[in-house]
């Protein structure tokens, strides 16, 4: 018999085509390992700054917009922060939801893969995997975590046949070296599980956020990437046959 958790949330709001196929109910857990330099969300970091909800509580908000995101193509979104810190709690939404017949997608960066569960998987119906670089100095320096349990993740989801959207956020003199590039393409090319790779241009709207904390927002001066740029990067992918966007 199952059991029902409680968690740690930020927030949850309603998004069209950025967390997945149609209008989704997108529910922002708190508490993240990672660091990464570029965070639009220095707000989700700590576990403890989230409100404690119930599966229960958490379900009775998804319920009030079911009938919006169902006619809309969509269903729910786990993101964070990182979902896979609270496995359980996460876990437990999942299943509800796919109990409830909407359509399920998690949010990762992967680092904590192995703290899903193949029940937590078999429950998912999408992967956005966050692949934030594939040099692993790079990835380290960004991040301050590693890259290969993403890898790892990333095989094992194919393995299982798990759909993935690969999120690559892009960032002047970060991100957009050409032979990494073209590495990346070539690792997510031979997953045949991986639908699409979405090319999201590093952006400063969270700039406000970490002013408010009190802390530096560290790539408050690196530039954004031009059109031209961003267009160069999806080509990379899409020469390895692979669809970008």
């Amino acid at each position: 018999m199952r059991t029902a958790a409680t968690g740690r949330i930020h927030s949850w709001d309603l998004s069209t085509g950025v967390d997945g196929p149609g209008t989704r109910f997108v529910l922002f857990v708190s508490g993240c390992p990672l660091r990464c330099l570029y965070c639009a969300n220095p707000d989700t970091w700590h576990m403890r700054d989230g409100q404690e909800m119930s599966v229960d509580a958490v379900m009775a908000e998804i319920e009030k917009f079911r009938g919006f995101v169902t006619t809309a193509g969509g269903g729910v979104t786990i993101t964070g922060g990182e979902p896979l810190l609270q496995s359980a709690f996460t876990a437990e939404v999942l299943h509800r939801c796919k109990e409830a017949g909407l359509h399920t997608a998690l949010d990762t960066s992967g680092l904590l893969g192995v703290r899903a569960t193949d029940e937590l998987l078999a429950d998912t119906d999408l992967v956005l995997l966050d692949i934030k670089s594939f040099d692993v100095n790079t990835y380290r320096k960004l991040t301050g975590g590693e890259l290969a349990p993403t890898l790892n993740f990333a095989t094992r989801l194919d393995r299982l046949g798990i759909p993935m959207w690969i999120r690559y956020v892009l960032v002047p003199g970060w991100t957009d070296d050409p032979e990494s590039v073209d590495a990346l393409a070539g690792f997510v090319a031979g997953l045949g599980a991986v639908e699409r790779v979405d090319v999201l241009p590093f952006h400063k709207l969270g700039a406000a956020k970490y002013e408010a904390l009190g802390i530096p927002f560290p790539l408050r001066d690196n530039p954004v990437p031009d059109l031209s740029l961003i267009e160069n990067v999806r080509e990379r992918f899409t020469r390895h046959g692979v669809q970008a966007y």
